[in-house]
Formats: structure tokens, C-alpha cells, sequence
């Protein structure tokens, strides 16, 4: 029934559809609702320590006996410059007074670390039947030690060149992530925002440079999505923004007020949460300091200022300082189960391919 089972085989999913890991906005319980619904549910780990990670994914073997995908991140890491925080934590000071905090108290650093020799271990350990990266992929060493744990491994390209080199070193499977997707940009070859392409140029042209099977992520919120990236090449999709409002996922309310209240123009690329490109529903420090700003430490360490504005802001029902990721497709979602959402949008998907195909 679907034009190209290569996903469905390779990870034995019932429908090509992935629930993207989303850092922050979910846990286990939408990656149980996920696969239940016959996806392959995705555990972010990139934030989370070891001995987390490990629970998490006992409670869903616990749960149901789907696949899992385990998700990490493999940037380089960048030493916090003192300077440059000194100048971010002034920048923000009239926020800090504004909600009565005070601008010179230590802050503790974001957990970003990106996968190592622990989280390898953790991998060998726990045996997930897909590990999936962001920015890139770790050192080779690493990556064959994945592998020979018997994990698939995928990860994120935002442009062909990215596509192949993932290919060449090793990817199973490659997430081919446009424009309009929300969340951080995997952009490890490149750091030009303004020539990132959208979903549907990127995809055909990934499928066209690689031979192992192509994700399309990026603006896929419904069935007619999901038929048009099949209809591009894509062997699957990965869907982020329309679980975010799913009654599993973990976004407050005033948060999931906001993703509900957007509109097709709502979300921005901004570096001014964390210091990397990522899109999200603009909210107000977004628009005042960005949504691209010099001014912001490089990744994480942008976010570590932000910290205490947030839970503040929070406290008092607001969402000022809060990551709203989301895509372009955002007034797109439903708050519906995650279980049911998916079977839906497959339904809604296999329909649209069979009227195409009359």
C-alpha cells in the first residue's frame, strides 16, 4: 500500500512515520503513544544523564515490545567565553530586574553534552534498534560501536552535501530536514541560515545524492504532507510539531496556549535561546534581542542565561522566555492522543496516495 516499504522493513514499523525527538517537550509517555500508534517512537536524550536515559527506556520496554529509536546529539563543543557571557547576562539584565531577580547571581550551565563514550555504553547496554544523531555524527569509533550493538543509525542533513557525507560515514538512514522544520537546524556542514533549503527542494535532491533510504522532515503535519513526500522520494517522514500538543507530550499549558494560538507566519529561526539556529514560535525575547542576534553566546551556552528568566516568567504563567520549537506547520496540530493522531495521519496519508494514484 505504501510506495516504498524500505523504512517499514528496516525498522518493522507498521506505518513510515517517525515521532521526532523533541528535547524538553516529551518524554516516555508519547514515545509509547507514538509507537502504539504504529510509529517509531524516539527517546531525546541529548539532555538528559545516562542513568535517566536508562529509566526512560525500561519504562517503554516495560510498555510495548515496538522499536525504539534512542536520539543524541554530537556537536563540537565550544568553551563558554567569559567576555561574551559577561556581555549576554547585560544584555538580559533588565529582564532579571523586571522579574525581581538579581543579574549577578551564578547560574548553573545547560546540559548539552554531546554523545560520548558513557552514552555509547549506555547504547551497548540497552540495545535500541535505532540511534539517531543531530549535527552530524560522532567519531567513527563511536559510530561502529553503535552499529556493532546492532542499532540502525540515522541522522539530520539541511543540505545535499550534508546528505552525503553522513552516507560516507556511515548512516543507515538519513533525515533530510527543510526549512520549515521546528527545532534546532542539524547544520554541521555549514552555518549559512539564509541558504538553508525548504522540504521540498531538499528531499528529491537527497533522494537523488544518496542510496540508503531519505526521511523527509520539515512541514509535514497531515496525511497530504506525507503523500507529498512519498510523491518526492521519501521512503518516511518525521513529524515533530503535531505531536506538541498531544495530551503525552509534556508542554506546559501557557505554552501549549501559545503553539495554539500560531499562525502559518508565527515561528521564526532564532539563535537567541540557545545560541544555534532553531525554529520556533516567536515569543517576546525572540522579537526584542532577535530573532538573530551577534550578541548570543555560542551553543548552549546562550541558554544558560535564559535559564532563570524562564522559570520566573513560568511561575507567573508566561512564556516570554520559553522555547516554543516549532515548525511552519504548527496551526496544523491537534490535541488529540498521539496514539490516535498517528493512525490518523496514515490514514489520512494512504487515502491521498490512492486517490493520486487513479
Amino acid at each position: 500500500m505504501w510506495p516504498d516499504r524500505r523504512l517499514l522493513d528496516l525498522f518493522k514499523i507498521e506505518f513510515p512515520i517517525v515521532q521526532a525527538p523533541m528535547a524538553g517537550a516529551m518524554d516516555h509517555e508519547l514515545v509509547i503513544a507514538a509507537a502504539q500508534g504504529g510509529a517509531l517512537g524516539s527517546l531525546p536524550c541529548a539532555m538528559i544523564p545516562a542513568e535517566k536515559a536508562r529509566e526512560q527506556i525500561n519504562i517503554i520496554r516495560q510498555r510495548i515490545s515496538a522499536p525504539v529509536n534512542m536520539n543524541f546529539s554530537c556537536q563540537k563543543m565550544v568553551e563558554a567565553d567569559p567576555a561574551r557571557m559577561a556581555e549576554w547576562k547585560q544584555r538580559l539584565a533588565p529582564y532579571y530586574r523586571e522579574l525581581g531577580l538579581d543579574p549577578a547571581a551564578p547560574v548553573a550551565a545547560t546540559n548539552r553534552a554531546p554523545f560520548d563514550v558513557t552514552m555509547c555504553e549506555l547504547v551497548e547496554e540497552l540495545k535500541p534498534e535505532v540511534v539517531s544523531f543531530h549535527y552530524g555524527l560522532p567519531d567513527q569509533a563511536l559510530v561502529k560501536r553503535v552499529k556493532a550493538a546492532g542499532a540502525i543509525v540515522m541522522s539530520s542533513a539541511t543540505i545535499v552535501k550534508e546528505a552525503i557525507w553522513l552516507e560516507e560515514n556511515g548512516a543507515d538512514v538519513i533525515i533530510a530536514q527543510g526549512a520549515e522544520a521546528g527545532g534546532h537546524r542539524g547544520m554541521f556542514l555549514t552555518d549559512d541560515i539564509a541558504g538553508q533549503p525548504g522540504t521540498f527542494a531538499l528531499v528529491p535532491q537527497v533522494v537523488d545524492a544518496v542510496k540508503v533510504p531519505v526521511i523527509a522532515a520539515g512541514g509535514i503535519a497531515d496525511g497530504r504532507g506525507i503523500a507529498a513526500a512519498f510523491a518526492l522520494g521519501a521512503s518516511g517522514v518525521q513529524i515533530g510539531t503535531a505531536y506538541l500538543r498531544c495530551p503525552e507530550s509534556k508542554v506546559i499549558a501557557a505554552a501549549r496556549m501559545a503553539l495554539g494560538q500560531a499562525h502559518d507566519d508565527s515561528t521564526v529561526i532564532t539563535n537567541v535561546m540557545t545560541g544555534r539556529p532553531a525554529r520556533g514560535v516567536a515569543n517576546r525575547v525572540m522579537r526584542e534581542v532577535g530573532p538573530v542576534s551577534p550578541d548570543a553566546p555560542a551553543f548552549p551556552h546562550a541558554a544558560t542565561s535564559l535559564g532563570p528568566l524562564k522559570a520566573a516568567a513560568e511561575k507567573l504563567g508566561k512564556v516570554d522566555f520559553t522555547n516554543l520549537w516549532a515548525g511552519q506547520a504548527v496551526r496544523m496540530g491537534r490535541e488529540m492522543p498521539a496514539t490516535e493522531l498517528t493512525r490518523a495521519l496514515a490514514g489520512a496519508a494512504l487515502a491521498r496516495l490512492q486517490a493520486l494514484s487513479v
